[in-house]
């Protein structure tokens, strides 16, 4: 899965979005502003976020952009699906479905694509903008083990222990 600058852009203005839930619209040139984003490239993804039903605008002096759900009922996967399409390298998983009965010499490619899919998916699904908007640092996550309880050792790159001895 390779997601787009278009896609990339779109998750920025929705993050920022979500962080002003509430809030009232807000307008593109400051959504332009605070991420960093190509104003007129914005004004195309919003319009197209605005047909989609997961935004939507106001006119005026107040006017501009929010979101029309809470954060916590956007999902990931609903964003990137719109903007950039299906979640995998070869399509959507009936297509790859289909590759998987018919070739059967490249099953087994077929099957470790449709489980690369299937995992993007499965965590893009289930993280909503409120998750990535406001994260919560890892020790605080519920049923988490903090940092220092997880048992991860240090990481060693080979050849970087000799270079401080020399």
């Amino acid at each position: 899965m390779k997601i787009s600058q278009k896609g990339l852009y779109a998750l920025q203005a929705m993050m920022m979005l979500a962080r002003h839930y509430n809030q009232g619209a807000i307008r593109i040139r400051d959504i332009a502003y605070e991420e960093e984003l190509p104003e007129k490239f914005l004004e195309l993804i919003l319009l197209e976020l605005k047909n989609a039903r997961i935004v939507e605008s106001a006119r005026g002096a107040k006017g501009g952009y929010q979101l029309r759900r809470a954060p916590a009922e956007i999902h990931l996967s609903e964003i990137i699906r719109l903007i950039d399409g299906p979640l995998a390298p070869f399509g959507d998983a009936d297509q790859l479905r289909s590759l998987i009965d018919r070739d059967a010499a490249h099953r087994a490619l077929y099957r470790v694509f449709l489980e690369v899919r299937d995992a993007a998916a499965k965590i893009l699904e289930s993280t909503t903008l409120a998750d990535i908007a406001n994260p919560t640092p890892l020790s605080q996550r519920k049923g988490r083990k903090k940092k220092s309880e997880a048992g991860v050792l240090p990481m060693v790159v080979q050849g970087s222990a000799g270079r401080s001895e020399k």
